[in-house]
């Protein structure tokens, strides 16, 4: 049986990992053993929290835009319930910077919804 060197592929594959984890603490960049299994967790996280973060943007908004509302007198149900009776379709995301940025804009959207 032919004899087969692995040498090279492991040293590449060693690499990869090693050249991945760079900037991370302590002997997390530069012990494979370590190096590996941070990796392995980081990945995993942000894979995760990839979807995680639009929930938190989500939520984020809608606490914005409540803040704002209230201001109008509005609770935030009545002015999304509103918006859809009305058929404006804003976003969550561009309702929250007008609330934040152009509170003269966010203001003319309320009175719409009085009307």
């Amino acid at each position: 049986m032919v004899r087969v060197k692995r040498g090279k592929t492991s040293h590449k594959r060693r690499k990869k990992v090693l050249k991945e984890t760079k900037g991370f603490r302590w002997g997390r960049k530069s012990k494979y053993k370590l190096a590996k299994n941070a990796l392995q967790h980081a990945l995993l996280h942000s894979y995760r929290d990839r979807k995680r973060k639009k929930r938190e943007f989500r939520r984020l908004w809608q606490v914005q835009i409540n803040a704002a509302c209230r201001k109008f007198g509005f609770a935030y149900n009545k002015f999304i319930h509103g918006l859809k009776e009305k058929n404006i379709q804003l976003d969550r995301k561009v309702l929250a910077q007008l609330a934040k940025d152009h509170l003269q804009i966010f203001e003319k959207v309320v009175e719409k919804l009085k009307e």
